[in-house]
C-alpha cells in the first residue's frame, strides 16, 4: 500500500489549505485513514482521524479549524485547514491503517509528507 500526498505550501497566517492523500497498490480494506504532523525538534502528533464510516477524532489545537474527510471509492483522504496559524507549520504525513488481502491483518501504512509552512 503506497500513500501519496499533496497539497502542502506556504501560506500566511489565517490562510487555508487542503491536503489529500491518495493510497494506491494492493489493497483489500482500509479502515482508519488519519493526519498526523511532526514540527522541528518536536515528535509527531495526531491532527485528525477518520474512520471507514466516517466517525472523526481531532486534536484539541485543530478542532473547529480542520476538517478531515474521506471519499472510500476513491481511496483518498482530505484534510481541509483553515485560519492556519504559523505554529501549524510542520511536515504533515498521512497514515492509513489497511489490510491487503482478506488472510493479512491490517497495518498501518505511511505517506512521504508534505510540509505545510504558515508565515506570520
Amino acid at each position: 500500500v503506497q500513500l501519496q500526498a499533496s497539497g502542502g505550501g506556504l501560506v500566511q497566517a489565517g490562510g487555508s489549505l487542503r491536503l489529500s492523500c491518495v493510497a494506491s497498490g494492493s489493497i483489500f480494506r482500509i479502515n482508519d485513514m488519519g493526519w498526523y504532523r511532526q514540527a522541528p525538534g518536536k515528535q509527531r502528533e495526531l491532527v485528525a482521524s477518520i474512520t471507514n464510516g466516517g466517525s472523526t477524532k481531532y486534536a484539541d489545537d485543530m478542532k473547529g479549524r480542520f476538517t478531515i474527510s474521506r471519499d472510500n471509492a476513491k481511496n483518498t483522504v482530505y484534510l481541509q485547514m483553515l485560519s492556519l496559524k504559523p505554529e501549524d507549520t510542520a511536515v504533515y504525513y498521512c497514515n492509513a491503517d489497511a489490510r491487503v488481502g482478506v488472510l493479512y491483518s491490517s497495518r498501518a501504512y505511511w505517506g512521504q509528507g508534505t510540509q505545510v509552512t504558515v508565515s506570520s
